[in-house]
C-alpha cells in the first residue's frame, strides 16, 4: 500500500467511524397547535418528555377556536389541543373534518363572571348575559345557565341548545352570543358572562376565586387531543398521549392551577 492509498484509507475510516456514532434514525418532528394560556403552558411540559422520547415538537398558540381546526386539516398542523369533545364532533360533522380524538386532556370548568353583581339572584330584570357564539359552547353556557336557574330550555335541547331553545325565563335576561375569546375583555358590557375556562384563566380570571357560578364538575366536556384520521396509528402519537397523561403533567397541573383546570385521566 502506497503513501496515497494509506491517506485514503485511514480518511474512510473515519468516514466510518462518524457514521457509525450518528443516530440511526432522526426524531419524529411534530407541530403542535394550542390555545394560548393553560394548554401551551401544559404543552411545553409534554415537550420536555417527548424529547426524551425521540419526539420534537413545535407548538403554535392560536388566539381562536377555528384557526386550529383549519390549519390541522390544510397539513400545517399535525396534532391540536384546544377542544372538547363535543365541540370536535360538530367540527367534523359540520366542515367534513377527517379528524379523531386519541386522548382526553384537561377540563375547563366553565364560570358565569361579572363585574355589575356578586351572586346570580342580583341579576335585574333585563339583564345582558354574553355566552360563546359557536354552538357547543353557546349550548353549554346555557345549559350552565339553565343549571343555575335562570333559564329553562326546551327538554330535548341536547348540548347544542340555541336561545330559541329558552321557554322559561323569569328575569327575561337577554342572552348576546359573542366569540368565546372575547368574551374576558367584553366583560365591562355584561351583566354577567359565561366563559370557558381556558379564556377566563388567559384573561387572569379564575373559576375558584372570580367566578359568581361555577359548572358542576361532571360532564362531557374534557378537551381532546386531535389528529387526523390517517395519522392515528403513527408512532409520535402513541408517545404524544403517553406523554401527556404522565404523573409528571398530572403534578403540573395541579400544582399550577389549584382545581381551576382538572386532568381528566
Amino acid at each position: 500500500m502506497n503513501r496515497r492509498q494509506l491517506i485514503q484509507f485511514v480518511a474512510g475510516l473515519g468516514v466510518a467511524a462518524s457514521l457509525i456514532s450518528a443516530p440511526v434514525l432522526a426524531a419524529d418532528q411534530i407541530k403542535m397547535g394550542v390555545t394560548a394560556g393553560p394548554h401551551a403552558e401544559i404543552m411545553e411540559q409534554v415537550k420536555k418528555l417527548l424529547a426524551k422520547d425521540g419526539v420534537e415538537m413545535k407548538i403554535i398558540e392560536f388566539t381562536d377556536y377555528i384557526q386550529p381546526n383549519a390549519a390541522l386539516a390544510a397539513g400545517d398542523l399535525d396534532a391540536n389541543s384546544y377542544q372538547h369533545q363535543p365541540y370536535l364532533d360538530a367540527q367534523v360533522k359540520d366542515r367534513g373534518y377527517k379528524f379523531v380524538s386519541v386522548g382526553t386532556t384537561i377540563t375547563f370548568p366553565m364560570g358565569i363572571y361579572s363585574k355589575k353583581v356578586k351572586s346570580l339572584d342580583d341579576l335585574k330584570q333585563g339583564a345582558r348575559i354574553g355566552v360563546p357564539n359557536d354552538p357547543t359552547n353557546g349550548g353549554r353556557a346555557l345549559l350552565v345557565l339553565q343549571a343555575k336557574g335562570v333559564i329553562k330550555l326546551k327538554a330535548d335541547a341536547g348540548l347544542k341548545a340555541t336561545p330559541l331553545d329558552i321557554v322559561d325565563n323569569p328575569k327575561k335576561v337577554k342572552i348576546v352570543e359573542l366569540d368565546a375569546a372575547q368574551l374576558p375583555r367584553s366583560l365591562d358590557d355584561f351583566d354577567a358572562a359565561v366563559i370557558n375556562g381556558n379564556f377566563a384563566e388567559s384573561a387572569g380570571l379564575s373559576p375558584t376565586k372570580d367566578a359568581i357560578s361555577v359548572e358542576a364538575s361532571t360532564g362531557p366536556y374534557a378537551n381532546v387531543l386531535a389528529v387526523r384520521a390517517a395519522d392515528k396509528d403513527k408512532p409520535w402519537v402513541a408517545k404524544l398521549v403517553k406523554a401527556y397523561h404522565s404523573p409528571e403533567v398530572k403534578k403540573f397541573v395541579l400544582e399550577k392551577y389549584k382545581g381551576s383546570v382538572i386532568t381528566s385521566w
